[in-house]
């Protein structure tokens, strides 16, 4: 395990911003050699199809198929690995996916029409995509909880085609995530994963059909995957490693914020973890438990890495102060252990999720609380907001006029568009002058 070398701030101090700006990692930084290789599984993926997918497949996940129907799992195999479970694990899956569902089916937006003064109709229509590819990493870790949140929001909006890929190798070793996939609705899953996957998604094969838009985290491949292709798929976010954001006062104790500071660490040794407090106290007392706790976690070592080299501890003056450095921060996951938290919702405004009060931590949104857990990373919750069903809707306009209400608008239609110059905008309105009130703007 490294040795802890976490960095302590103090607002006070004069380099404070300038060092603070040196741990913060908010810009999408490209990787070269990681943008060329996956330009050209992109592009391999794009020419051949199902041939380069194949060896794809065989190179990257450790799959070797002769057909690409061998990469698919039926439903009848979902089923099994769902009926495969023992009674704990099926409550805990159906349980989340009980509390995902419902608190998504509260978030459908409702059609609106309304007509104004002059008797125009004017209309918003919300419609989804009809079919979305959802990424679930697979390697080491298992992520039934990924399929769960990214696959049933998608079934809540109403997509009809919802593909799961994830780069599973041991069905026997994954049957909790192709459990999960059937909980949840899933209709297809493959069994592929990093830029290959994401490329087949955006384009198709001849025996896989393209989607209209992917959700879902995954490594860096899977990330610059998905930059590239966007524009020819849609996308959620391009998901940087997690990151966690404590702010806590005199209310809370060290060991609290030490737990909950680690169990996001673990996530991988790029995941920062943020303690923002008013209390010079609480910081040293958190930093001596993380110390402690990390020689006992038995993912310690992949969390004392986050830990060394991207934990910090900021110690500020007061709430005030706390909220400014938090705003700066716009962390994906903040938890919020203070005398009145009400503060910070009220008040917040860049972030992924907030999680009040000491007796949640952010581990329930990750897992089963019911809010979703794919969120905005690298400072990206300034300028939007994590996986909702509204992101696999679209908005729809449209208009109805009658001929008095055409003739009211058309005057001012016609003046406006001779002033930008385009004439047959303006024959449009002009004919409708002519035709419905015997109108000659000229």
């Amino acid at each position: 395990m490294n040795k802890n070398k976490v960095t302590k701030l103090n607002t006070s101090e004069q380099n404070f911003q300038s060092n603070l700006n040196k741990l913060l990692r908010n810009e999408q930084e490209i990787n070269i050699d990681i943008h060329n290789t996956v330009s050209n599984i992109i592009k391999q993926i794009q020419e051949f199809g199902d041939k380069a997918l194949l060896d794809l497949v065989d190179k990257y996940d450790g799959i070797k198929v002769d057909k690409i129907e061998q990469l698919k799992i039926s439903q009848k195999q979902l089923k099994l690995a769902y009926t495969s479970l023992n009674n704990n694990e099926k409550e805990a899956l159906e349980l989340a996916a009980i509390r995902i569902r419902s608190f998504h089916q509260h978030q459908i937006p409702m059609d609106l029409e309304y007509q104004d003064d002059v008797k125009v109709d004017l209309g918003l229509k919300y419609t989804p995509v009809n079919s979305c590819g959802f990424y679930v990493p697979g390697g080491k870790a298992i992520y039934p909880s990924s399929v769960l949140m990214n696959a049933i929001p998608a079934k809540v909006a109403g997509v009809n085609r919802r593909i799961v890929v994830s780069p599973i190798s041991d069905l026997n070793k994954s049957k909790i995530v192709l459990a999960a996939a059937y909980i949840a609705g899933v209709t297809d899953f493959i069994c592929m994963g990093g830029a290959h996957a994401i490329a087949t998604l955006a384009y198709g094969t001849e025996t896989i059909d393209k989607v209209d838009k992917i959700v879902g985290p995954g490594n860096a491949y899977v990330a610059e995957a998905k930059r590239q292709l966007f524009g020819r798929v849609g996308i959620d976010l391009l998901a940087g490693p997690t990151e966690t954001l404590i702010i806590a006062d005199e209310t809370v104790d060290g060991e609290l914020c030490a737990a909950d500071l680690l169990g996001q660490a673990e996530h991988g040794p790029t995941s920062p973890a943020v303690l923002l407090t008013n209390s010079e106290n609480l910081a040293m007392e958190t930093m001596k438990e993380v110390d402690r706790q990390l020689k006992i976690l038995p993912t310690g070592e992949v969390a004392g890495q986050a830990w060394s080299v991207y934990g910090q501890v900021i110690v500020c003056d007061d709430y005030e102060e706390m909220l400014g450095e938090a705003e700066k921060i716009a962390s994906e996951h903040v938890q919020v252990m203070t005398k009145n938290p009400d503060y910070f919702l009220e008040n917040m405004t860049n972030y992924g999720a907030l999680f009040l009060g000491p007796e949640t931590n952010v581990s329930y949104g990750d897992k089963v609380i019911g809010t979703n857990h794919t969120l905005p990373t690298k400072g990206a919750g300034r300028y939007t907001g994590g996986l909702w069903v509204g992101k696999f809707i679209k908005t729809h306009t449209y208009q109805r006029i009658t001929e008095a209400a055409s003739v009211e608008v058309g005057k001012y239609c016609s003046r406006l568009c001779e002033l930008e110059g385009f004439a047959g905008h303006k024959e449009q309105a002009d004919i409708r002058l002519r035709r419905y009130a015997g109108i000659n703007e000229g």
